[in-house]
């Protein structure tokens, strides 16, 4: 007889592990970091606030340099910086317990495999590890144990990851037998198997993260030490694409879990995606999604969120290409005015010391070019100032698109000759408005109870690439619909998991499909043709088409607009639903544009004012600049910074010890060697006087009147530039 088999409880809901509503975070003083493996060196000073030193063994991609963990720590200290921990939960510099140097046993048979018998490996001996109670004792006893007595706080456990394409291994098939209490089965042989199977693996990494922080967290008590707890983790969107599986919005049932840094690079975001017929890179959108699903994800918990950026990325491309796509991911992340607080890079050795193509088309490789890393640090040092901000993205507001983890299990393998090219059903919601300068919002199925759907007039959905893990979901969603809300629901219901044995189809439930389960909350029948229909003052509106069809063809997407626009204005009473081909953003004294592509207008976006260009590393003034579509702008509009105090706007180093006097300002400035720095710095009036190290260099054409600053150059040093201007 079969039964149905779901997640535990806690999987299902925002409750922490005590069964309480999680709480937030207090803020630790740290709202800059960086990843390195590498002990502190003049090339990587790169001057934010924390360093997360990589791995007790160091990163498995850098085995040069090798110093002890503790001498790394202690080497970062001494420079200033608070120094936390992080290293892989799925992989790592792990030899010694896969060889039995740990407790005499190999463990090799605990690694990721695929079908055909093959080990899926991050590096030499480092396989992705299917997480087994000796491991996690191993990762309890030989890490984290050893960082705590180190003295470190913060402990940061990165991407755990279980490749949808793997399940075949020997450790993996006891972990499901002891799971689900059957023998395992081969999840290629049917839709059911490869449900089953990744919903294990989803479980597997829950459980690890919480048997690890929970550890860690016991044992800094027993030392006298509050020890916070992190996951740096891809987006949803992200993983869903690249056919893995993660915990993902589960975290935010584990109190535990004190934050998380959303993993959003160049690396994800140029993954390609389907738009009016054409499968192309779409960099800056891919990026504002994969920022808002986390941002979504973990806003219910008010725990604390970094978001990451990285100036190059994992695959080799070159130096313009980088430069390119990294003013796009950061241009997206900025437009989150929630979240200020940020990793400003990954791997600052790689950034800084890197060999990389000069060019597209060139062998010939160099370091990072002097005028990026120029104006790299601009905006990195940018982001230690970076406030929050109530103001919102310009656009008509209220649409979202509703996600699950359970996006993840339905990648690999296909069944039945159902395709979802690169995550078609998901981009085919949201790209046809976010192309026509819509802000799109995302929201979780798993946080529908705790206000997900707050400021949604149009919801979009589908269960054509994922499925409710809980029917509580559906109640939630009854209740949003009666109370006013506008759902729209395009789907065919006919993809291979509709059937797969879950709560609908067990226990007394006989739906043929889930969406049928939600229909009869609201008294729509089974299997209900395309309409639009009543449910106490809100509608639902049923389209019989996977959304992957607005995108997979050219124009395909003009008819699902139309009705997602009519009930915008008409049954939402939204107000008009406006396109445009912009998203722009005042959050303090910056200023971010986006002029989307592919949009309703090819014009450019002219804005106006007081501007110093942080995408430039001249730090030019302008009083008006054009952005072209697919490009995006990033500014200091000086108009509005208050002129009474001298202050630096805009600069490739960080300065601190700030000394104002009535006829004077200094600092000291720092960044990293072998790099070339520039600021505007806002004064009362010209200087008379500008001095480095004591040195005079007053250049009366560095100054600008309109923007009342004075542009200041000098080669970057870790231990410090003085800066002195007299007036």
């Amino acid at each position: 007889m079969k039964r149905a088999i779901v997640l535990t409880a806690a999987l299902l809901c925002l409750l922490s592990c005590n069964g309480q509503p999680v709480k937030k975070v207090e803020g630790d003083g740290v709202k800059t970091t960086f990843q390195t493996a590498r002990a502190w060196r003049e090339t990587i000073d790169n001057r934010a606030d924390a360093v997360m030193v990589y791995g007790v063994g160091g990163n498995p991609s850098d085995r040069s340099r090798r110093v002890t963990f503790e001498e790394r720590v202690r080497s970062w200290r001494e420079r200033g910086y608070k120094a936390h921990f992080m290293t892989g939960i799925a992989w790592g510099e792990y030899q010694d317990y896969f060889t039995g140097e740990w407790d005499g046993k190999w463990h090799l048979d605990e690694g990721q495999v695929q079908q055909n018998g093959d080990t899926i490996w991050h590096g030499h001996m480092v396989p992705y590890i299917v997480p087994s109670d000796n491991y996690l004792k191993y990762i309890k006893e030989r890490h984290v144990k050893r960082v705590i007595d180190a003295g470190i706080d913060a402990i940061f456990m990165e991407e755990p990851e279980f490749w949808a394409r793997a399940g075949y291994s020997e450790s993996f098939k006891r972990e499901w037998k002891n799971y689900y209490g059957f023998d395992w089965r081969p999840q290629h042989e049917s839709p059911e198997n490869t449900w089953l199977a990744n919903k294990l693996k989803y479980e597997l990494y829950y459980k690890a993260l919480k048997e690890v922080f929970t550890y860690a967290k016991e044992y800094g008590k027993q030392k006298g030490m509050d020890v916070k707890c992190y996951v740096p983790t891809h987006s949803l969107v992200n993983y869903s694409q690249w056919s893995i599986v993660s915990p993902e919005a589960s975290l935010a049932s584990l109190d535990c879990v004190d934050g998380y840094i959303a993993q959003v690079w160049t690396g994800t975001s140029r993954e390609p995606n389907y738009y009016n017929g054409k499968d192309k890179e779409r960099v800056f959108e891919t990026a504002y999604l994969e920022y808002g699903s986390m941002e979504s994800m973990t806003a219910p918990t008010g725990r604390k969120m970094f978001f990451l950026t990285d100036p190059i990325e994992d695959r080799a491309k070159d130096w313009d290409d980088y430069k390119r796509n990294y003013q796009a991911t950061f241009t997206a992340q900025l437009l989150y005015p929630n979240i200020a607080d940020f990793e400003i890079m990954p791997w600052p050795e790689r950034i800084y010391e890197g060999l990389y193509r000069v060019s597209a088309n060139s062998r010939e490789r160099s370091h990072i070019p002097r005028h990026y890393s120029t104006q790299m640090q601009v905006m990195v040092n940018s982001l230690n100032k970076m406030p929050l901000s109530d103001n919102k993205v310009s656009g008509s507001e209220g649409i979202t698109v509703l996600m699950a983890n359970s996006l993840m299990f339905q990648r690999l393998p296909t069944h039945d000759g159902y395709e979802d090219p690169q995550l078609s059903n998901f981009y085919g919601l949201a790209l046809p408005f976010l192309k026509r300068g819509v802000p799109v919002k995302t929201a979780h199925i798993e946080n529908l109870a705790y206000g997900a759907l707050d400021n949604t007039e149009v919801l979009l959905m589908s269960y054509s690439n994922l499925k409710p893990l809980d029917p509580v979901a559906h109640d939630h969603l009854a209740e949003w619909v009666k109370g006013g809300g506008v759902l729209v629901y395009s789907c065919r219901d006919t993809d291979p998991f509709q059937s797969v044995m879950e709560w609908w189809n067990q226990n007394g439930n006989s739906y043929a499909a889930p969406a049928d389960h939600l229909f009869s909350k609201m008294g729509i029948e089974a299997g209900a043709a395309a309409g639009e229909y009543k449910y106490g003052a809100g509608v639902v509106r049923i389209i019989r088409q996977d959304p992957k069809e607005y995108v997979l063809k050219p124009n395909g997407e003009k008819e699902f607009v139309e009705i997602v626009k009519s009930l915008y204005e008409g049954a939402a009473k939204a107000g008009k639903l406006q396109f445009k081909n912009t998203l722009l953003l005042e959050r303090g004294m910056y200023d971010l544009v986006a002029v989307l592509n592919e949009s309703v207008s090819d014009e450019p976006h002219t804005i106006k004012g007081t501007l110093i260009d942080l995408f430039d590393p001249e730090l030019p003034v302008y009083s008006q600049k054009e952005i072209k579509p697919g490009e995006q702008g990033y500014f200091v509009n000086v108009d509005r910074v208050k002129r009474g105090q001298p202050q630096v706007l805009a600069s490739a180093s960080r300065e601190s010890d700030e000394v104002v006097t009535s006829s004077s300002y200094s600092y000291i400035a720092k960044g990293p060697i072998r790099t070339s720095s520039v600021s505007r710095v806002l004064l009362k009036r010209c200087p008379k006087s500008v001095k480095l190290n004591g040195e005079e260099v007053f250049t009366a054409s560095e100054w600008d009147k309109a923007s009342r600053t004075y542009r200041v150059k000098f080669e970057n040093n870790p231990d410090g530039v003085k800066v002195e201007f007299e007036w």
